[in-house]
């Protein structure tokens, strides 16, 4: 990936699946397992699919960076929606405000090594996760 940075304009579901397979592309050339790379997969898909849920529009942004001294792969969710009102209750297994399961950030943060969200109502969310790169890659 010669790009240092790939950017997913995220307005509807196809772009879901755009988002998904970029991060699993990214997560082949670094040498993640096959595992790993389906895990990274699927917490961009959960990310990606509350920005078409809740914020009509946004992007993903996947790159790889430094995150607490180590090599990551390190996925971006970014819109400019509703904002959360209170995130530590959505991180909680089970809450939702849509029609879904609840799943969505909790089971995204279980997937990847680590998780950040800065979010307000009205302002927007930026939502960022990652996963260490393997070791010799």
């Amino acid at each position: 990936m010669a790009a240092d940075q790939v950017v997913i304009v995220v307005t509807m579901s196809n772009d879901i699946v755009t988002a998904r397979q970029a991060g699993r592309d990214l997560a082949e050339e670094l040498g993640f397992t096959l595992t790993d790379r389906t895990m990274i997969s699927t917490a961009i898909s959960e990310v990606a699919r509350n920005i078409t849920s809740y914020a009509n529009s946004g992007e993903i942004r996947l790159q790889v960076a430094e995150r607490d001294g180590r090599r990551a792969l390190v996925v971006q969710a970014k819109d400019q929606g509703p904002g959360i009102i209170d995130i530590a209750r959505a991180m909680e297994d089970g809450y939702s405000t849509g029609l879904g399961l609840g799943l969505g950030l909790p089971g995204a943060k279980r997937l990847m090594d680590g998780m950040a969200i800065e979010s307000a109502p009205g302002r927007g969310t930026l939502v960022e996760m990652w996963k260490w790169v393997p070791h010799g890659a």
